[in-house]
């Protein structure tokens, strides 16, 4: 009943979808090794830059810093870089200045928990 040439038509969109989403086949070996290769070049980058802009004592404390939370760590290693591409540190970061950026970083993103309780009634009870 149906259409051959319909089905193919439906089936080439259908993958053509998938691949836009990422839900469909693998990406080429090449492809893959070519994305694999720019995130280590772009990382690698990104650290010979923070070797240029840091002390060793504040890279030192960033590494440990990334221990514990790495979400953490690449924040301020963005907010390190973007004032160093922008001309905002003229000098090697020292690690006091590390210490009170982190300090300032954490005053502005403390959240502030706040804990509510509502009490269930018992379907038992009654409200005479």
């Amino acid at each position: 009943m149906a259409d051959p040439e319909l089905e193919a038509i439906r089936q080439k969109r259908m993958q053509e979808l998938m691949a836009q989403r990422g839900m469909g086949s693998q990406p080429n070996p090449e492809q893959q090794t070519a994305q694999e290769e720019a995130k280590r070049d772009a990382e690698e980058r990104r650290q010979v830059l923070l070797a240029q802009i840091l002390s060793a004592a504040a890279r030192e404390r960033l590494s440990r810093i990334a221990l514990v939370k790495p979400e953490k760590a690449r924040g301020v290693e963005d907010v390190i870089i973007r004032a160093a591409q922008s001309g905002q540190i003229a000098e090697k970061v020292t690690e006091e200045k590390l210490i009170t950026l982190l300090e300032q970083i954490n005053t502005q993103t403390t959240k502030q928990t706040r804990v509510t309780i509502q009490r269930r009634r018992s379907v038992l009870e009654d409200d005479d």
